[in-house]
């Protein structure tokens, strides 16, 4: 059944609003094991309330929207097909994209594949409303390449606040602070962390939606022309972190949520 044929909302969707002790479960998960990204979508998932849906459904129900679902574009697919933007000029988004996926060993495919760890998707709602959901994981990487923010610790959780601004979605804005604190907490750095996240949540409001976007459009663009008329701001306090924690000698690549190990 083709995404046009699915009904807006399945039978079987349920929207249950926060729920406080499955987002804990898997989030001290998350904080033993940053990179089990599965732990993300069970927090996701355990929050995902009635604002979020409300935006799903205005989105598919406008003419952009109505545009997206007909041309059935397969995001992941067209972000990892290379040679498609292999003509890209130096500075458009598709350039800076390919070299962030390589830098840091990643592919569309492979967030989709931990998606599907935690659910597969014979097992979700075969709806309209799942389709948009799969469309703001299936930009994450670009609102990476968009923003500014980088992989490390720090750049993903002010990546949340910015996020959450965008999408509603409690889950995401209680692992951005709790990241934070974190990583004051392993650190003991100066670096003004909670006042990066509010930056990204202000950046994120002040924002066009970026899953809202034309994705192909985008990748042949300009970068800098994409963040002016998107009006994405500058990540300046989160930049000022990473400088203060590289004088306090701590990498932020390096820099994990997790308690360091002690021999």
């Amino acid at each position: 059944m083709s995404v046009m044929d699915r009904p807006l909302i399945a039978p079987d969707r349920q929207i249950s609003g926060f729920r406080p002790f499955k987002v804990l479960h898997h989030f001290r998960k998350l904080v033993a094991d940053k990179e089990d990204t599965e732990q993300v979508f069970h927090i996701i998932e355990a929050t995902k309330g009635k604002r979020s849906h409300r935006q799903a459904w205005d989105f598919i129900g406008c003419k952009t929207g109505q545009d997206f679902l007909q041309r059935g574009v397969n995001i992941p697919a067209m972000l990892d097909d290379h040679d498609r933007w292999a003509d890209c000029d130096e500075n458009s988004v598709a350039k800076h994209y390919m070299r962030f996926m390589k830098t840091e060993g990643l592919s569309a495919a492979g967030l989709v594949a931990e998606s599907h760890r935690w659910a597969p998707p014979e097992a979700r709602p075969q709806d309209q409303t799942e389709w948009y959901f799969d469309r703001l994981r299936d930009t994450h990487d670009l609102f990476h390449i968009l923003t500014g923010y980088g992989r490390d610790a720090l750049g993903e959780t002010s990546l949340l606040g910015f996020s959450f601004e965008q999408n509603y979605n409690t889950g995401v804005l209680f692992i951005a602070y709790a990241g934070a604190r974190q990583i004051k907490k392993v650190s003991a750095t100066k670096a003004p962390i909670y006042a990066a996240i509010r930056e990204g949540r202000a950046l994120g409001k002040a924002a066009d939606k970026l899953a809202h976007m034309d994705v192909e459009a985008v990748m042949r663009s300009d970068i800098d022309e994409v963040r002016s008329r998107m009006n994405i701001g500058k990540p300046v306090i989160y930049r000022e972190c990473l400088r203060i924690l590289e004088d306090e000698g701590m990498l932020a690549s390096d820099l994990a949520l997790s308690e360091p190990q002690v021999a």
